[in-house]
């Protein structure tokens, strides 16, 4: 049987994913932060794009508006005593004055950032010590090597023989060294692990304390499974003086550098608000920063005939029109969708929203897509990075969708609800006998929800709770 090449023709449909509907979909994934950076970058690409400043000046709205319930504050109107023009006392005759300085004072004082100070890193706290004490000129560049190789919870990352090998310097040197840091502030600084650091506390801070000394060195593994029976035993001494010792090596800071840390808390702001008006909740989108876009007044009337311009100038601003007016639209289509979504999830999770996590329903993407006549993809994607504030706290939109649990009369529970329940009996558990996963099961049990160990266990460690025989406590 002979082969051969031919050409032929089949008509076939495939979705052909446009720049457009690429820049759309891209825009429903954005959280509010990330929308107002590329809102700010397409203004600077986009000589047509316009921000509108908001006056008494009517301007005519190039986009599709969505209707969404607006909740304005009352007018508040000044009273007759409020109206009353409040006479400006003179510091110079009077001593007192509504004015603290001249107009032209204001100006010349300096900005608020002139006073931002950057904080000191660990890095700088020791080098600063390291210039202040007796160390030679040598020692200085070996100890910037060093306190170089320190991580942010103060530890030595790697070994000396591998900064050896790695600066050239003489190891005999790096030890030499490295024990002068040690001695500096923050107690256990440059330490090469955890029972180092702990050594160097101890050794400060309980000098009259060897068995201190001798249990971080020996018995360390016992303390972190909390078997103070083994240490008591091979030590020879009464469980209350083992006890107490550990109350004293609790003390001591496993991180002396993390103090210096330079890591800024992020706050999160939510992309939508949930308010209960009455007996009913209202969504409000977050459009704090988001600039509202037009089309530039001038490039219009240039496409109007009111200017001729030349060359191609007049498909450059077609092209640019065309592009404002895609980003407009799809700014609309994202708010409007972010809204119907998040109305959407209160009509499912209503009762969380009145009651509390322990009342949360199970619900899936599908359940949400069904509603808005979405596919779930599109879903996904807009509550993806996206937080909403509501009655009960500051949540990511994807924590409402969870899994359910059966439960002994057939009806289903949440995971979150599972991992709420949790949290309560943890919290009031006999901290000298703690509840092991099978005994959480069994209390589930008797609360009519079936779960097994095994998950019992996955929802207490991202609970973040350790095992029975870690949480146990002596006394």
């Amino acid at each position: 049987m002979a082969l051969e090449i031919r050409q032929t023709l089949k008509l076939t449909q495939q979705p052909i994913m446009t720049p457009q509907l690429q820049q759309a979909i891209k825009l429903l994934q954005l959280s509010r932060m990330e929308l107002v950076d590329l809102v700010r970058q397409e203004q600077e690409e986009n000589p047509l794009l316009d921000e509108v400043i908001e006056s008494s000046e009517e301007t005519e709205p190039l986009a599709v508006n969505y209707e969404m319930p607006s909740t304005s504050p009352p007018e508040i109107k000044a009273g007759p005593d409020e109206e009353r023009e409040i006479p400006e006392l003179n510091w110079r005759s009077d001593g007192f004055s509504s004015r603290a300085r001249d107009t032209e004072e204001d100006d010349d004082r300096p900005t608020f950032e002139n006073f931002l100070t950057r904080k000191t890193t660990l890095y700088d706290h020791l080098l600063w010590q390291i210039r202040l004490n007796d160390f030679n000129e040598e020692e200085c560049l070996i100890a910037t090597v060093i306190i170089g190789n320190l991580n942010e919870d103060g530890l030595l990352q790697g070994s000396l023989e591998e900064i050896a090998a790695q600066s050239g310097l003489d190891l005999a040197s790096l030890e030499r060294v490295i024990e002068k840091i040690q001695a500096l502030d923050p107690t256990g600084i440059a330490a090469r692990d955890l029972k180092e650091c702990l050594l160097l506390q101890a050794q400060q801070l309980y000098p009259h304390e060897p068995l201190v000394q001798k249990i971080i060195r020996d018995h360390l593994h016992y303390l972190g499974r909390r078997n103070y029976h083994a240490v008591a035993k091979e030590l020879g001494v009464p469980l209350e003086e083992v006890l107490r010792i550990t109350r004293l090596i609790s003390e001591l800071d496993p991180k002396p550098g993390w103090h210096f840390s330079d890591e800024s808390i992020s706050y999160i702001t939510p992309d939508v608000y949930i308010y209960k008006i009455g007996d009913e909740y209202v969504v409000v989108l977050n459009e704090d920063g988001l600039p509202k876009l037009r089309i530039n007044p001038f490039y219009r009337d240039v496409l109007r005939g009111q200017a001729h311009p030349g060359g191609g100038a007049k498909e450059y601003i077609n092209e640019k029109i065309r592009s404002a007016l895609w980003l407009i639209k799809s700014i609309h289509q994202r708010q409007r969708t972010i809204y119907r979504v998040t109305k959407s999830i209160i009509k499912f999770q209503r009762e969380f929203l009145d009651k509390g996590v322990a009342y949360m329903k199970p619900m899936v993407l599908k359940d949400v897509a069904m509603d808005v006549e979405m596919h779930e993809s599109t879903i996904s994607r807009v509550t993806s990075n996206k937080y909403v504030h509501t009655p009960q706290g500051i949540f990511e939109l994807k924590y409402f969708f969870n899994s359910s649990i059966h439960t002994s009369r057939g009806e289903n529970v949440a995971s979150e609800s599972v991992k709420e329940k949790i949290r309560e009996i943890l919290s009031k558990e006999d901290h000298q006998k703690p509840y092991s996963d099978q005994d959480l099961v069994e209390i589930l049990k008797k609360q009519e929800i079936l779960i097994a160990r095994r998950t019992v266990t996955k929802y207490r460690e991202i609970l973040g709770v350790l095992p029975s025989t870690q949480r146990k406590q002596i006394l």
